[in-house]
């Protein structure tokens, strides 16, 4: 008996029958199926020094298990010195047994090594059933060895699928073990009309803190009658000066 990989085994005995109760199928054949899977990766530092090609060449390969090739530029770009027909990237493309493998050492060995992983995000399909992924280092495939890299760099990873829209694409996915990030359910409106009377509390408080400032003001007032009480006696003192230089004088 051949070798059948892990993931074309659960596809075939599992994943076919909950897509069909899940979108209604009337035929096996609409359900869809992964049919490539395709990592690429730029290097355009590859103008200056051609050695990264071959650097990324033997990382891709180590990565994906098969033999990956160069990526030829199609036209003269003078500003980036780059002329027609040089190796500026690398890609390989996987399909039936070594495509399953890749897929499944990328979902139970990559991701996990990713930091601070949360999920894949959602957003990266292309409305066709086509998703799209990035790896910003590729230090997370257990494949390489750190010690050997020339420089820390990611790839691009694209799933090419059969479905007709994005969510039979992503059900299709998931089902296979790409873990996706949930979406969050919408609860800030609860929290806004919770905090609404704390408002109207907190204000009408202040209107009670700002009422006795009036009551002061109304204490302060007899401080300017002391004023001119003040000044009467110093005028007082004023008429008596005459007096007693009169009766100095005699």
């Amino acid at each position: 008996m051949s070798y059948i990989p892990r993931l074309k085994k659960e596809y075939k005995s599992n994943v076919v029958t909950r897509l069909i109760k899940e979108f209604s199928y009337d035929n096996v054949m609409q359900v869809p199926k992964l049919e490539k899977i395709v990592i690429s990766k730029g290097v355009g530092a590859a103008v200056n020094d051609k050695k990264l090609i071959d650097h990324a060449l033997n990382e891709v390969t180590e990565i994906s298990g098969q033999k990956a090739i160069a990526t030829m530029s199609k036209k003269d770009v003078a500003s980036f010195k780059l002329r027609k027909g040089m190796p500026v990237g690398v890609k390989v493309t996987l399909r039936g047994e070594k495509m399953y493998e890749f897929l499944d050492r990328f979902v139970t060995t990559a991701l996990p090594r990713v930091r601070d992983f949360s999920g894949v995000k959602n957003t990266g399909f292309d409305g066709r059933g086509n998703y799209n992924l990035g790896v910003t280092e590729q230090i997370i495939f257990p494949e390489i060895n750190i010690d050997k890299i020339n420089k820390i760099s990611g790839m691009d990873i694209t799933f090419v699928t059969t479905a007709d829209s994005d969510e039979e694409a992503m059900q299709l996915l998931s089902e296979l073990g790409l873990p996706f990030k949930k979406k969050e359910a919408a609860s800030k409106p609860v929290i806004e009309t919770e905090k609404t009377p704390a408002k109207e509390t907190s204000s009408a408080e202040d209107v009670e803190e700002e009422a006795p400032a009036a009551e002061d003001i109304k204490e302060e007032a007899p401080a300017a009658e002391e004023v001119k009480e003040e000044t009467s006696v110093a005028e007082d003192v004023e008429e008596e000066t005459p007096e007693n230089k009169n009766e100095e004088n005699k």
